[in-house]
């Protein structure tokens, strides 16, 4: 039954846009390390941050809005940034860095304590990626079905650059920060069977839920890495 569905061209798409950003995320973490003797090199993070709140502002936000209102996107975009927030101040440090009493002579990672929450954000955003993609082999007219996949093919180049760059400053070596980034970007695969599977039975206004959540959640993101 995989077999069929790797088969179809619903999947080349998500395919593409893993690749694209799991070279990106590579390219992201280079730079980065490549910082740590590089005051040029080491501006990726700013902008690796940058990149996150212009996708979550200009990219998911009024993409959501046209679909959903901007009443129920600016409640899910709350929802996402309260619910880090929370995290953060009830649970575990997301953002360690940001409090006032933090001894940054201790600390073997830059960005350490965004890991954890940054991989989750960007895979299920990957998931919803490959899943748009895959379902519009189904529903969208032909050039959609391949403006999309382009599109998403696109934008994985910067955004894979600020995953590698942020989660190569979140964690302590450049193993782990690769291992983690193919792990995000990879759902993108995931997102894509699961989408040619179900789409046929679930469409794919229930994306929008998720994806508002997921937007507020990556501005937290970007707005503290700034």
């Amino acid at each position: 039954m995989f077999g069929a569905i790797f088969a179809t061209r619903g999947l080349l798409g998500p395919l593409l846009a893993t690749a694209v950003g799991i070279t990106a995320a590579l390219a992201g973490i280079g730079l980065t390390d490549s910082g740590r003797r590089s005051r040029t090199a080491g501006r990726l993070v700013p902008f690796s941050a940058g990149v996150l709140l212009g996708v979550a502002l200009f990219g998911v936000l009024p993409e959501l809005a046209l679909e959903a209102g901007w009443a129920v996107s600016l409640a899910l975009f709350g929802g996402g940034y309260g619910l880090l927030v929370f995290v953060d101040r009830f649970l575990y440090r997301i953002c360690p860095t940001c409090a006032h009493d933090h001894d940054h002579s201790s600390c073997d990672a830059e960005l350490h304590g965004f890991a954890g929450p940054l991989i989750a954000a960007a895979a299920v955003h990957s998931f919803l990626d490959g899943w748009s993609i895959a379902t519009a082999q189904w529903a969208a007219p032909v050039g959609l079905r391949v403006a999309l996949p382009i599109a998403v093919a696109l934008h994985k180049i910067p955004e894979g650059m600020a995953l590698g760059g942020i989660l190569r400053a979140a964690v302590n070596s450049k193993a782990r920060a690769l291992q983690w980034c193919i792990v995000a970007e990879g759902t993108t695969l995931l997102g894509g069977a699961f989408g040619a599977l179900m789409a046929p039975r679930l469409g794919t206004g229930w994306i929008l839920y998720p994806l508002g959540l997921t937007a507020g959640w990556v501005f937290y993101l970007g707005w503290h890495a700034v």
